[in-house]
């Protein structure tokens, strides 16, 4: 399960949004209890591939993601990007991409209004779709 204030998911949202037409994506970061990951920032990244069908994070954010995820006590929990087109599900090259199985992998779609927001785990190929809970 993934835990997701509200003003989080819209910070989400509008740096998907802010990237058209190219896909957006950025880090979460926070902490894990027992069974949910509970974001506590997200991080905007810009996509070095200015691309409208995959996305790579500049390397200079996840560095510094992970040295103030060090400082506060925090881990970066994963990743989220948008589909421009397509629904919020993970492609044949977000699933060959996945760094780490412990990750979530955030999809935003902007294809419809309201925009979807949904959040998977891929291990080893497999993609199994977490809950997203917000307050």
């Amino acid at each position: 399960m993934l835990s997701l204030e509200r003003h989080l998911r819209d910070a989400m949202i509008a740096t998907c949004i802010r990237a058209l037409p190219d896909e957006g994506c950025g880090l979460l970061l926070g902490v894990r209890e027992s069974e949910r990951s509970v974001v506590r920032d997200v991080i905007a990244s810009e996509n070095v591939l200015h691309s409208a069908k995959v996305y790579e994070i500049d390397s200079k954010v996840l560095l510094r993601a992970h040295r103030r995820a060090d400082e506060e006590g925090l881990e970066v929990l994963g990743v989220f990007h948008s589909h421009t087109h397509t629904e919020a599900y993970p492609s044949p090259t977000d699933i060959a991409q996945a760094p780490d199985p412990a990750w979530q992998y955030v999809l935003v779609s902007l294809r419809d209004v309201p925009t979807v927001v949904r959040t998977y785990r891929i291990v080893d190929g497999a993609v199994s779709e977490d809950e997203v809970v917000g307050h």
